[in-house]
């Protein structure tokens, strides 16, 4: 194939796998995109073989054809690709990275199962059939592997690594991520159920699983069990609207940190740029804000606040009590931020500010980074007498949208004093 042939594939500018065919419909290569567009353009770069390899281009020079599937999310095009890599061995797949090198993600033979990302040189080294339920994979990128588990962990809470009935609450309990195996608050049988959901996600069944949940929330609802029916609900919200588009870190040829925060950052802006050009909904860019609160250490707290089309939006506004870090503001800052992204029902923010300097800044990216998140992050330094003295961080957003800055970073400060006082005066005699 050549560049010009791609006028004969219409492309959509949308998530998927993709399928380079051979002159007897063969597949050469499975792979995928947030954008199948850009992604296969990619391929016919001048620098394909020092960006891919001499085999990735013969490849594409073998090729005539090229096929794909649209998905409704980055994760399902990449538990797509796995399943189907698996399936059908393409050949250039395999010389791309042998399967040793491969990411799996195993669900592990217990009582209490465990949901753990596996390279396949220890999976083949030290993990018998006996040890695994459930074996998925290979992934071929396992950055994106654990991004794209972190996500899934925020929908159905799950262990890793803690003790079961041990009687003290993981910190990954306290964060929402593990269900509660460690300290006893869930049953085994609602536990296996959990995993159960996993499996067919990763299996590639989404649609079987929101269809077992819809009738199990109104089961739930019928017998009043409200709280289960609420937290159904919440899964399949999650499930449906799944924001992550930054999830993929490879998606492009080029290697480095630098260039993939920025492509994932360029993703995320894309993305959110679209759904601003949709009739009626231009005003609806949210910026999210936090900031932490504490004198000496004691009754540590921290809020988010929001701004949305310009204005304060308080009925998003949430507090936070901090119960890792005492006296320690970017610890607190980040133990804030990971509950927060427990809550992929709360819609996703164009950006985020930080009360601070570079410190609270980097604080930020680093969790976002971990939870393979790219939103634009900026900080607003103060003076002396705690006035804006400047706004640090992301470009593009310092100027377009320093008035919406300002504003929410100060009902952060004011909300999170607010808070600070009233938890006081509650431990006060």
């Amino acid at each position: 194939m050549q560049r010009k042939d791609l006028k004969n594939f219409d492309l959509p500018d949308a998530p998927g796998i993709y399928k380079f065919l051979g002159p007897r419909r063969e597949i050469l290569y499975i792979g995928m995109a947030t954008s199948l567009q850009s992604r296969v353009r990619s391929y016919f770069a001048s620098d394909l073989v020092e960006t891919r390899g001499s085999h990735i281009r013969k490849m594409v020079e073998d090729a005539v054809a090229v096929e794909w599937q649209q998905t409704d999310s980055v994760l399902e095009a990449m538990i797509l690709e796995a399943n189907l890599i698996k399936k059908h061995q393409p050949s250039a797949n395999s010389r791309d990275r042998d399967n040793r090198s491969f990411n799996y993600l195993v669900i592990t033979r217990e009582d209490y199962l465990r949901v753990l990302v596996v390279r396949g040189r220890e999976l083949f080294q030290k993990w018998q059939e006996k040890d695994s339920k459930h074996l998925f994979g290979p992934f071929p990128e396992g950055g994106s592997l654990k991004a794209a588990v972190k996500l899934v962990r925020t929908i159905f809470p799950f262990r890793d690594t803690c003790v079961p009935d041990s009687g003290k609450p993981c910190f990954n309990r306290q964060l929402g991520l593990c269900p509660g195996v460690c300290d006893g608050t869930v049953s085994k049988r609602a536990y296996a159920q959990t995993i159960r959901h996993i499996a067919l996600l990763f299996l590639g069944k989404k649609e079987k699983l929101l269809e077992y949940l819809k009738k199990e929330m109104a089961r739930a609802s019928k017998r009043q069990q409200f709280e289960y029916a609420v937290e159904l609900r919440r899964q399949i919200g999650a499930l449906t609207h799944i924001r992550d588009v930054a999830l993929i870190r490879r998606d492009s040829p080029y290697q480095g940190e630098k260039c993939r925060r920025a492509e994932a950052t360029q993703l995320l802006r894309a993305s959110a740029d679209a759904f601003e050009s949709r009739g009626g909904e231009v005003n609806h860019f949210r910026i999210e804000a936090y900031d932490v609160a504490h004198t000496s250490g004691t009754e540590t707290v921290g809020v988010m606040t929001v701004v949305e089309g310009g204005e304060a939006k308080k009925s998003d506004y949430r507090m936070f009590n901090v119960r890792g870090f005492k006296n320690d503001d970017t610890g607190a800052l980040k133990e804030i931020l990971n509950r927060r992204l427990t809550h992929p029902e709360w819609p996703t923010p164009r950006l985020i500010v930080l009360d601070g300097g570079k410190g609270q800044l980097n604080a930020a990216r680093n969790v976002l980074e971990n939870a393979g998140i790219a939103i634009p992050t900026v900080a607003v330094v103060k003076d002396e007498r705690h006035r804006p003295r400047e706004v640090i961080g992301d470009a593009p957003y310092r100027t377009s949208k320093e008035g919406d800055i300002i504003l929410v970073n100060s009902e952060a400060h004011r909300f999170a004093l607010s808070y600070h006082k009233k938890r006081r005066k509650l431990v006060l005699p």
